[in-house]
């Protein structure tokens, strides 16, 4: 086995990334759900932070009402909520741990309980008196700082909290970052080393299976890539041959046709020929010298007749590279019909309706094996009785319709129509008429590639081709060419 890396270790180390991308979001989940849970505690804190910051506030004013009016009921509210923020001093003194230190706390503490004596004191003392006073003034400023100790607590407890807000929000926002853009870089090269080599492969024979067979040519150094890419290719190859072979036996039955049209042909010029042959040997010496000239005369035109057909068959039959000349369309179509004429029946009526003034710049060979095949689709469809047509005219808009793409679009043209009176195409059949190796026939009787050589050569002029037919109203070929040299065209992959 080559040292070749793996599409299979590829895709296994995707998924091992993908596994550890699950992992860490768990991971990161558990993390988040933790920061969730130490920010929850800390909103619990703050609250009771508040919650303690709202009864020093409430010290201070019933601290003012009593220190202003006096009264019993004051001081008891004032006395009740002292005793309350004591309690909630030592109840939550772990949650101010955080916000504060240990001696400010104990500050706070020693502030409560010099609060509450000297609330006593000033209870005894008559309110106007010099004592009273002085013990008013203290009463202010210890609950002034009692006040302002559970506001900055507050304040802190806030910050400490948009803070911890802040860091969740950043470390959520950057490992959902980081996992993103680990997931893009993961599927970019799952989508670069697997998925792109995969796709060109199956568009290669989604191409083959529609008759354009291509080698694939794939940059890739995988393993089971470089394995199915040759295989691949070995079949195309082996297509790619068996094909040659099947259009080169396609070819010799449509050379067939024309032998039997050639023996029908060469019987005109060789008895003529003869009977000139003939008449020169029984007049040898008394045949008159103008006479004598006139018979020699047939005999060579004859014989140059039979040498032209003879040439067209060889030039046919012969494998050479494409040739584009300028081919007289009536001309061609009147060749092939009498090469043709052994294949159709006397009972067939065919027509031709073919400017003489049309040229088309075309490989004749192969415009002909085009024409050949078209006809004997034709003689076979409508058996022993029937009509076929050939027609042709300057291309109009009447038949874009048919077509497609570049072939409404490449100036002056030529639509040529080939129709039978048979018994048409079946709907469904219709769109497979050009498959390779498509046919309708009993297995033996047909290749299949009759209409699909016909296709090609379409496309070799840079024409299009396209079928109507109705069941029980015959069928039309329609074929559009180009009157001036064009490019091939591109068909769609």
């Amino acid at each position: 086995m080559e040292n070749r890396p793996s599409l299979l270790r590829k895709v296994a180390l995707s998924y091992t990334g993908y596994f550890a991308m699950a992992a860490l979001i768990i991971g990161l989940s558990l993390i988040t759900f933790m920061e969730m849970r130490q920010i929850e505690l800390k909103i619990l804190a703050g609250e009771r932070i508040a919650e303690f910051f709202d009864t020093t506030l409430e010290i201070r004013r019933y601290e003012k009402s009593y220190l202003l009016y006096g009264g019993q009921g004051y001081f008891d509210e004032n006395r009740s909520h002292t005793e309350k923020a004591r309690q909630q001093l030592n109840l939550y003194r772990k949650d101010f741990s955080q916000l504060a230190a240990a001696e400010d706390l104990d500050r706070l503490h020693r502030n409560l309980d010099s609060y509450r004596q000297l609330m006593d004191e000033f209870r005894g003392l008559p309110p106007e008196s010099p004592s009273a006073r002085k013990l008013e003034e203290k009463i202010r400023l210890t609950g002034k700082e009692i006040v302002t100790f559970g506001e900055a607590l507050a304040k802190t407890e806030r910050a400490f909290l948009r803070a911890s807000l802040d860091r969740s929000r950043s470390f959520l926002l950057g490992y959902i970052t980081l996992l993103s853009l680990s997931m893009i870089a993961i599927g970019f090269v799952l989508w670069r080393k697997v998925v792109n080599p995969l796709q060109h492969m199956e568009h290669c024979i989604a191409a083959l299976s529609e008759g354009k067979p291509g080698r694939i040519e794939i940059d890739s150094d995988d393993r089971e890539i470089v394995y199915i890419t040759r295989a691949f290719n070995r079949m195309v190859q082996e297509l790619e041959l068996r094909q040659r072979c099947l259009n080169r036996s396609e070819k010799l039955a449509s050379l067939g046709t024309l032998l039997s049209g050639v023996a029908h042909e060469l019987n005109n010029p060789l008895s003529n020929i003869s009977t000139s042959c003939q008449i020169l040997q029984e007049e040898e010496s008394d045949a008159d010298p103008a006479f004598r000239r006139e018979l020699l005369h047939q005999i060579d035109e004859q014989t140059n007749r039979a040498r032209d057909i003879v040439r067209s068959l060889l030039d046919f039959s012969r494998d050479k590279d494409s040739r584009k000349t300028a081919v007289p369309l009536a001309e061609l179509v009147a060749e092939t019909l009498r090469f043709s004429k052994g294949q159709i029946p006397s009972s067939v009526e065919v027509a031709t309706t073919i400017p003489e003034d049309i040229a088309l710049f075309a490989d004749r060979r192969r415009l002909q094996q085009a024409f050949l095949n078209l006809i004997k689709n034709a003689v076979e469809a409508v058996g022993d009785r029937g009509r076929i047509g050939i027609s042709a005219r300057l291309a109009d808009s009447s038949l874009d319709s048919l077509f497609h793409g570049a072939c409404n679009d490449f100036g002056p043209a030529v639509d040529i129509a080939v129709n039978d009176s048979g018994s048409g195409i079946p709907a469904d059949i219709l769109p497979r008429v050009f498959d390779p190796f498509f046919t309708t026939k009993e297995v033996g009787q047909g290749s299949g590639l009759g209409l699909a050589i016909v296709h090609d050569i379409v496309e070799e002029h840079a024409g299009c081709i396209a079928v109507e037919s109705l069941p029980g109203q015959g069928t039309t070929f329609h074929i559009r060419l180009p009157l001036n040299p064009q490019p091939a065209c591109q068909t769609d992959d």
